[in-house]
């Protein structure tokens, strides 16, 4: 099965981002490992700070063959981004939300997500686990 990994704003700068609340791993090793754990998967990353990126992403990916799975961690743009819920209304593909942390504990900002009555599930609050959660809910 192919399953690309979409990861939203300042991602990329996990491992050295606010350490007390999404660790001390970047995500590029995470994913290395989450390769190793899941060798029957076909599995592809994409990070990006550009909410119209990840939408043109979403697009591309979002009609099997192209993917049969996305997991999408859209960082701040979970709140925020209608263009981004309605790019996950518009495909085919299953998209499952996933945090690190846990939204519902934070901010109250942070409690709503625009995003997750398009998805198909939502993981929150197991940090990188949570990625690995969602590649087995793809599995069932």
């Amino acid at each position: 099965m192919k399953i690309i990994v979409i990861n939203g704003p300042n991602l990329n700068l996990l491992g050295t981002r606010e350490p007390e609340i999404y660790g001390n791993q970047t995500f590029e090793n995470y994913f290395d490992e989450l390769k190793r754990k899941f060798p029957q998967h076909e599995l592809e990353y994409f990070q990006s700070n550009v909410e119209g990126e990840i939408i043109n992403k979403l697009h591309e990916v979002g009609f099997p063959p192209a993917a049969e799975g996305v997991i999408l961690n859209a960082g701040g743009y979970t709140h925020t981004s209608v263009a981004i819920a309605d790019a996950i209304a518009s495909i085919k593909t299953p998209v499952i939300e996933v945090h690190i942390s846990n939204p519902y504990s934070r901010e109250e900002f942070r409690h709503k997500s625009l995003l997750v009555g398009k998805c198909k599930g939502s993981i929150v609050g197991f940090g990188m686990k949570s990625y690995e959660l969602a590649v087995r809910s793809f599995e069932e």
